[in-house]
């Protein structure tokens, strides 16, 4: 696939087939993210990539919105450092790092969706993050249940001229 029919094919994806994604495909994945660029190159993160199907189980009840994550082939946990400041100041690199991780996938095939965390005690006991590290984000990857990834003609977004402002407002 192509950067454009990556960006184009790209969409949440919450339902997954009960299909594996091999370990080579993760690892390029999560290669992705590793060689996301960060502010001054600190690479605030750390990545706890989840296969058992138990703890994706589990993992999914971090967050009203993670149901996904329980039929997902993998899961990868964004893990940063609980420094408040750090933390703020982290969230643009991650972001980064989510969408790197998503597009790799998508070139692949592979669907991906985003949850965020609402019991980081949970979290942290399913992780066995260290005291100093918490889960900031969760990234489900699986193969689409419904259809395969493919660029979308017409996607549900506002219209490109009330988007796009050149020069002023």
């Amino acid at each position: 696939m192509q950067t454009w029919d990556a960006i184009t094919s790209r969409r949440n994806v919450r339902s997954y087939a009960d299909r594996p994604v091999t370990a080579t495909d993760l690892d390029q994945i999560l290669e992705a993210g590793r060689r996301t660029p960060s502010s001054r190159n600190t690479q605030p993160w750390d990545f706890v990539l989840v296969t058992d199907r138990a703890q994706l189980q589990e993992l999914a009840t971090v967050w009203v919105g993670a149901g996904h994550v329980a039929t997902s082939a993998a899961t990868v946990a964004m893990v940063i450092g609980t420094d408040a400041d750090h933390a703020r100041r982290v969230q643009f690199d991650l972001g980064q790092a989510a969408m790197s991780i998503m597009l790799a996938a998508a070139d692949l095939g592979v669907g991906s969706c985003h949850s965020g965390i609402g019991d980081q005690d949970l979290a942290d006991r399913l992780l066995g993050l260290p005291a100093d590290r918490r889960c900031a984000f969760l990234i489900s990857l699986g193969y689409p249940a419904d259809r395969p990834l493919a660029p979308i003609a017409n996607p549900d977004r506002r219209p490109f001229d009330e988007v796009v402002h050149r020069g002023t407002w």
